[in-house]
């Protein structure tokens, strides 16, 4: 790597200058929990240090998840792991710094130069695996090993991320409802939604994580999410590609069943036994060092006085005058002039809430206008972010128990719907089709729920499907219900379709879905008990006022579809 600008951006406009008294110096990247920087030690050693996102920042779940997190992390020594050597779960916003790593990916060195050898497969794997030894000492499951997590220095990989991930993780010992982890790098019982997440685990992704390296391409293969889920769940990898030497060890890795997988310590001496004297070469030899190519130019600590970061316009941070020590970074919302700062945020807020509302009302009368002219059709795959449903009759009129929910109904219009005359639990009939009906600007608050079983889709909050709530306790907000369960989509946006939520609810046994880690676009998949699922996707979230607190989804619908 000998361009250094390819791994050093400069700071944006957007970026403080200062986080906690680190004078940042570049931007390394960005990632689901924040954005990363190069900054330095007080003796002048670099260290990478990750911003949290605001919206993360907000939730206090997530910052004591963090802090444990870190906390666990802080205990992880290990040759070949990237140290946590600082850290604040209780800044503004909350940050961490580990030791830079001077080095690619393990997904940037492949894509540049190839597939590996198998001699460096060897050394990486043994690596790799000896960080993964050192990480679960700690009590901790990466759960997120993948090869833009393995970093290749010129004395070894070095696995990062591991631990910190958890923090953003609403699964398993924490709450439920969220997937962590990349569906090509994912373990069978991570890919169906289980709870039985462990070390193992992170074996299955160290063997996929090889495959990669010596192949150059995903083992099972690329595509839509939950295609390459599919394949992990029901499907034998197709080892006949692998090198001959490699295939025993990466079989034993790749094991449906977690217990028969192979143990860190017998994968370590496996790898160690192939490369015979060249073990003792340590990892700088010649092979190694074409693979991680030359290490790039470090910049050196900033010497100029830092900007105080102050609010733009559009909340954004732009340097207006400089310090000589290092200044804090504090978020700050754009605000109006000559108001109390506290009574100012407040009022924008919730200026801010009943002006969407008023929006919310007029997008869903111009949308029935538009539905009752049979103008908008469904998208071909089934997936959320679609045309609508055309339907034979115009919607029903806006319910006066949602202010923002459509109440629209009516049934498909296409030929091969197949409809099946059901009845509701109270005698009503109801109609199931193959084809998804869109709801859209469904309208979720304290008193307001939504329906996906039945029709009218706006409910009274202890009535509904689906409910949204947020504790008098300030832990966040959060989707619940009594005759569903959820998981939250981890594809890209616009493409969750009803074969991917079919197989994320397979198994899910959540009723509760925190909303701290969601933004607009967020996918979430919803089954009903009777075998109805929807797909909401997250329009608007306001949440910073509970008691005020509200978001609205679009929603589509597919009946008796589990």
């Amino acid at each position: 790597m000998t361009d250094s600008a390819q791994v050093f951006e400069p700071l944006r406009p957007d970026d403080p200058a200062v986080v906690a008294g680190y004078r940042l110096v570049a931007r390394l990247g960005a990632g689901g929990m924040g954005r990363v920087y190069l900054s330095h030690t007080q003796g002048g050693r670099p260290v990478a240090l990750k911003v949290v996102r605001p919206e993360l920042a907000d939730d206090p779940d997530f910052r004591r998840r963090f802090r444990r997190e870190m906390d666990a992390a802080r205990r992880v020594r290990g040759a070949y792991t990237a140290e946590l050597i600082d850290g604040d779960a209780d800044g503004t916003p909350p940050w961490l710094a580990t030791l830079y790593v001077p080095g690619p990916a393990l997904s940037e060195a492949v894509a540049r130069r190839g597939p590996l050898p198998v001699q460096a497969a060897l050394w990486l794997m043994a690596g790799v695996a000896e960080a993964l030894q050192a990480i679960h000492a700690s009590g901790i499951v990466h759960r997120d090993l993948k090869p833009s997590n393995v970093l290749l220095a010129s004395d070894g990989p070095r696995v990062i991320d591991f631990g910190i991930s958890l923090a953003a993780d609403l699964t398993s010992h924490t709450a439920t409802g969220v997937t962590i982890g990349t569906p090509q790098y994912m373990a069978p019982e991570q890919a169906a939604g289980s709870d039985g997440v462990t070390a193992a685990t992170d074996v299955f992704s160290l063997g996929q994580t090889i495959a990669y390296a010596v192949l150059g391409e995903p083992l099972y293969g690329s595509g839509p999410a939950a295609s390459v889920l599919y394949r992990i769940v029901h499907e034998e990898p197709d080892l006949s590609r692998l090198p001959a030497e490699l295939r025993p060890v990466l079989a034993r890795c790749l094991a449906a069943d977690p217990a028969d997988r192979a143990g860190l310590d017998e994968i370590v001496r496996w790898c160690r036994d192939r490369l015979g004297a060249e073990a003792g070469a340590g990892a700088g030899s010649t092979v190694w060092r074409e693979i991680t190519g030359p290490e790039p130019s470090v910049p050196g600590p900033s010497a100029a006085p830092a900007p105080v970061p102050v609010p733009a316009g559009d909340g954004g941070f732009a340097p207006t005058r400089a310090l000589g020590p290092a200044a804090p970074y504090t978020l700050l919302g754009p605000t109006a002039p000559g108001a109390p700062a506290r009574r100012r945020g407040r009022t924008a807020l919730v200026a801010t809430a009943l002006a969407a509302s008023g929006l919310l009302v007029l997008s869903v009368l111009a949308w029935q206008v538009m539905d009752g002219s049979g103008s908008a059709g469904a998208r071909a795959d089934g997936g959320p972010q679609a045309s609508r449903t055309p339907t034979s009759s115009a919607s029903s009129p806006v319910s006066s128990e949602s202010p923002g929910s459509s109440g629209s109904s009516g049934s498909s219009g296409s030929d091969d719907a197949s409809p099946l005359a059901k009845e509701e639990p109270d005698g009503t009939p109801r109609t199931s089709t193959t084809q998804g009906v869109a709801h859209p600007q469904v309208w979720l608050d304290a008193e307001h729920a939504v329906n996906i079983h039945k029709e009218p889709t706006a409910a009274k909050s202890g009535e509904g499907d689906i409910r949204f709530r947020c504790t008098q306790q300030n832990t966040g907000c959060q989707l619940d219900s009594d005759t569903s369960v959820f998981v939250q989509s981890y594809g890209k946006p616009g493409e969750t379709t009803l074969d991917m939520c079919r197989l994320m609810l397979a198994h899910s046994k959540t009723h509760t879905l925190p909303l701290a880690a969601a933004a607009g676009g967020t996918e979430i998949c919803v089954k009903h008990r009777s075998g109805d699922i929807a797909v909401l996707v997250l329009q608007t979230k306001s949440t910073a006022m509970p008691d005020i607190a509200f978001v609205t989804a679009d929603m589509t619908v597919w009946r008796d579809a589990a």
